[in-house]
């Protein structure tokens, strides 16, 4: 399919969650006629445990024991150290003034790309023909700009910022397709915006505290940490609980980057998922001063699911954690083993968790999947990648870090 729509979230934005009417094997395998490669067939990544593990006081990495190693030949995993020590984290907090904050935007709204041919292939052989550079926007952002469009032109006027909140006693609120979440509850704890720079640009993305061995881990949309094959993200930092500019539990700068290896060779969309682990602050882990949201890989498919994120193009400001909630299903062009949801999301979402079993009331749910895209022409669609058994190598890899 061609595009002539102006991309606002280059590699994407919320979507699908994991879920199927029938229960499926626990792999990342995409459904019959999408022409994806078999994960298993990827060259592995070499992965030793780094000498050290948590965070020390000072709120970088500290002389804690050494973890334990992953299996090398297991984890099709790349990674990069960020800000890993004291001056780089201080660097990092010093960047973002309020004023850089403000200026910054969601990924990929700086062009416009036309005539692209859609048809997105495994990142092994993908003979696509090359996308048009676009000035201001990153190499793999443009590369997707075939479908990976979140218009905010052409939108229905009923698609207006909304406030809704489940009725007293209902633990599961019917489909949303993009309101703001006024309840509070964990999740408007363990979901925060993430701000970033790419290529000179300042961007924002949304994140979400994630469970794991080091306390320290968030999850979120690989191209809101790696532009594909390009390079990785830097000034990364995450900020839990924000609203309308007030940061309630402070920032938290990267330490380490984590995507797949299918991401960071091809920018391939089936695995748009990013893991950061984050300097501690002032001596505390972000899981022990927030919380953290449960993870499963290898769920059944089809299961309904609650998104969440700081969309900032119109209708939205970025300013308010907004959801959608309802049926994911399969995406029907074949082109991803990803899920879809009817959502009016916009860019500034993209990485924003999605959460299957959710517990309105309590805020609580398990994390499988995250904003990742919207076809260009299918604006009330978001798709959100499957956690299969890559994903899960990529959560033992960097909760370990």
């Amino acid at each position: 399919m061609t595009s002539s729509l102006p991309l606002l979230a280059g590699a994407a934005l919320v979507a699908g969650l994991v879920g199927g009417p029938a229960a499926r094997p626990v792999t990342d395998a995409a459904p019959p006629g999408t022409g994806r490669a078999d994960p298993a067939a990827a060259a592995h990544r070499t992965h030793p445990a780094d000498a050290t593990g948590a965070n020390g006081a000072n709120g970088v990495p500290g002389a804690a024991g050494p973890v334990a190693p992953v299996a090398a030949d297991v984890a099709d995993v790349v990674e990069h150290a960020a800000a890993d020590d004291s001056p780089g984290h201080r660097r990092v907090l010093d960047y973002w003034t309020p004023q850089r904050m403000a200026a910054a935007v969601p990924i990929g709204v700086l062009g416009k790309v036309t005539g692209l041919l859609g048809g997105r292939r495994a990142a092994a052989g993908d003979d696509r023909p090359a996308a048009p550079a676009v000035k201001g926007l990153p190499a793999a952002l443009a590369a997707g700009g075939d479908r990976r469009a979140v218009s905010a032109h052409g939108r229905p006027a009923a698609a207006t910022e909304r406030l809704a909140a489940p009725a007293a006693g209902n633990r599961r609120a019917a489909p949303v397709t993009g309101a703001r979440w006024v309840t509070g509850g964990s999740v408007a704890q363990t979901t925060g915006r993430v701000f970033l720079t790419v290529g000179g640009v300042d961007y924002v993305c949304s994140a979400g505290s994630v469970r794991s061995a080091n306390r320290d881990l968030v999850v979120t949309a690989g191209h809101c940490v790696k532009d594909g094959a390009g390079a990785w993200a830097d000034n990364w930092v995450f900020v839990p609980g924000y609203d309308r500019g007030r940061q309630p539990y402070g920032q938290f700068t990267a330490r380490r980057m984590f995507v797949a290896g299918p991401w960071a060779r091809g920018a391939d969309d089936s695995y748009d998922v990013g893991m950061v682990a984050l300097n501690t602050r002032n001596g505390r882990h972000l899981g022990d001063v927030v919380g953290a949201q449960e993870i499963a890989f290898g769920t059944p498919r089809g299961r309904p699911a609650h998104g969440f994120g700081f969309p900032a193009d119109a209708p939205y400001d970025g300013e308010r954690l907004v959801y959608c909630a309802g049926p994911v299903h399969d995406d029907p062009h074949e082109q991803t083993a990803d899920q879809g949801m009817r959502c009016d999301m916009t860019a500034g979402s993209s990485g924003g968790p999605w959460l299957t079993g959710f517990d309105a009331v309590t805020g609580r749910g398990t994390i499988t999947s995250v904003s990742s895209f919207k076809y260009s022409d299918d604006h009330g669609t978001m798709y959100g990648p499957y956690f299969g058994s890559t994903i899960r190598d990529l959560h033992t890899v960097a909760e370990r870090s």
